[in-house]
């Protein structure tokens, strides 16, 4: 290890970030590709700017994701949602991405299925440019507001990562994301589930009899969420958990119709 990135290093220990040599590397992988002197990049990190918005990407599920300057960076406990939700899509089939910022999710299902039909929607129309640079095919506008009608009853999977930490959690976020990080995309108002029984009642509107809906959420969340996918209609709950027995997602499917 070469004396500089030790002092590197040192400099993002004592910052307080928890993997400083993953992190160094990515600056200096940045410095090579000319984004700028690793001084002034481990300067911007220090002041709490996300190493994504740094280097101007974020490798998820191995696929590389341009993430624009302000838009939400996507995190490493989404992946096996997406991994999940390229499972169930046929490769022919309907994927809908809500809120789907810089498109990680809908980027994904588009590398892994190319001939499918993957649409994502997200109400900050930053997130939406940023998602059209990774080729997805994304729409501004609230949830499924500005779905095309064509779709209604056919969609495959839906997938969501909507706002979903509650508003008397955000004072305990990482400084850096609550002083960074768009708050919109974080506040699921109080208890943090608005916007997932939302998303849950989009899901009963637009999956097709046999689609499936994968929604990301956190702490105690699963019971409601649960309860908002049954009274849509929605069965086969289930929640996936992290290999530390968290609750990541939710799963629920439109029954098929008997016979």
């Amino acid at each position: 290890m070469s004396d500089e990135r030790l002092r590197v290093v040192a400099a993002l220990a004592e910052g307080g970030f928890v993997a400083p040599a993953e992190e160094a590397d990515a600056l200096f992988q940045a410095t090579s590709e000319g984004v700028g002197p690793i001084e002034e990049l481990v300067a911007r990190r220090l002041g709490g700017e996300p190493v994504a918005w740094i280097t101007g990407s974020v490798l998820f599920c191995g696929v590389r994701i341009h993430v624009d300057t302000g838009v939400f960076v996507p995190r490493p406990h989404t992946q096996p949602m997406a991994l999940r939700a390229v499972d169930l899509l046929p490769a022919t089939g309907i994927a809908v991405d809500l809120c789907t910022g810089s498109g990680a999710v809908a980027a994904v299902l588009g590398s892994a299925h190319p001939q499918a039909t993957v649409v994502a929607t997200d109400a900050d129309p930053a997130a939406v440019a940023c998602a059209r640079r990774n080729g997805v095919s994304a729409l501004v506008g609230d949830l499924d507001e500005p779905l095309p009608p064509s779709l209604r009853g056919r969609v495959d999977v839906m997938t969501a990562v909507v706002p979903y930490v509650p508003t008397e959690e955000l004072p305990f976020l990482p400084r850096d994301v609550l002083a960074h990080e768009p708050r919109p995309a974080l506040d699921g108002g109080p208890g943090g589930t608005a916007v997932l029984a939302r998303a849950a009642e989009a899901a009963g509107r637009w999956l097709r009899p046999g689609g499936t809906v994968l929604l990301e959420l956190g702490g105690d969340q699963a019971r409601e969420v649960a309860t908002a996918l049954e009274e849509v209609g929605l069965s086969g709950i289930r929640v996936l958990r992290d290999g530390d027995g968290q609750d990541r997602a939710i799963e629920a499917r439109r029954p098929e119709p008997p016979g």
